[in-house]
């Protein structure tokens, strides 16, 4: 099977396990457009990147995929509510979301703010099912808390509308956008399977994952600029009138294009060190360095 298959086939298993998951947590929401608004968001579609890492990596690790599914679900209805927060008026300020009307646009701020918390709260409860399953449940679990929080995401979050028209770029303050804002959530999917499989090449797999999240962002910071509406589905140029702290502001896009570079070569090295067929995997670090949306 190819690349692309495979690819789709994750994706597809995911979309199916996700369907399932909304219909079990969300199908008694009322009122309606509570539930509306959350699943509007969650089916618009998207890469699926970080269920299908989790995935994959399980499979490599030969971890159950029964133990795997609701933390990815959890890690996918984080990741959505983030975006709907993301696009906000006082946060991004986007109306498009995968070529499609962001959250906030069709159902309002307020309805928006609901959907977003809701999911949280969700991926929190099925977390804290997992937890009755045993000590490394727990574990992953507390992982995916953490990059989620105010030492994950939401520092990241934060640090990048602190930092908007600073004017004077620095690599310490992007490296700390980077790791927070986009890295910590790829980074759980990896090492989620890992503490699942009884902790079985941890920090190799942390590494890759921080490194794939840094060329991740790197890739959106590109596309913001060389992008088309069409394909990326949604705004083009903001971060550079919004004076949005990225790598293209502090290295020039020929030195991102380099940077990104370099990271594609560091997560295919990490992937080189281990024992297992890690075929897919160096693919899709390819796929997320040429990605066009």
């Amino acid at each position: 099977m190819n690349f692309s298959d495979k690819l789709a086939c994750y994706s597809a298993e995911f979309n199916g396990d996700l369907k399932s998951a909304c219909e079990r947590e969300f199908d008694k929401c009322r009122p309606e457009i509570l539930s509306e608004s959350i699943g509007y968001s969650l089916m618009l579609g998207g890469k699926r990147i970080r269920p299908v890492l989790a995935y994959a990596v399980g499979d490599m690790l030969g971890v159950e995929r029964r133990k795997i599914i609701n933390f990815a679900v959890a890690i996918e209805f984080i990741h959505t509510y983030s975006l709907i927060h993301d696009d906000l008026p006082e946060m991004d300020n986007d109306d498009f979301r995968r070529g499609k009307p962001a959250n906030h646009k069709k159902f309002g701020t307020g309805n928006a703010v609901l959907a977003g918390d809701g999911l949280l709260n969700t991926a929190y409860l099925i977390l804290l099912r997992e937890c009755r399953n045993g000590e490394e449940y727990i574990s992953a679990a507390e992982y995916i808390c953490e990059c989620a929080g105010v030492f994950g995401m939401i520092a990241g979050q934060s640090a990048d509308l602190l930092h908007e028209n600073d004017g004077n770029y620095n690599e310490l303050v992007l490296n700390f956008i980077y790791e927070n804002k986009t890295a910590k959530l790829l980074m759980a999917p990896v090492v989620v399977p890992a503490i699942l499989g009884g902790g079985k090449y941890f920090a190799e797999l942390k590494s890759f994952g921080k490194d794939l999240g840094y060329l991740f962002q790197l890739t959106d910071d590109i596309l913001d600029v060389e992008g088309d509406f069409s394909v990326v589905g949604k705004s083009i140029g903001k971060d550079s009138k919004e004076g949005k702290y990225t790598a293209v502001n502090l290295f020039g896009l020929d030195g991102a294009k380099l940077y990104a570079d370099i990271l594609c070569g560091n997560c295919k090295k990490l992937l080189e060190g281990l024992p297992f067929n890690t075929e897919f995997l160096m693919q899709l670090v390819d796929y997320v360095r040429t990605r066009t949306k």
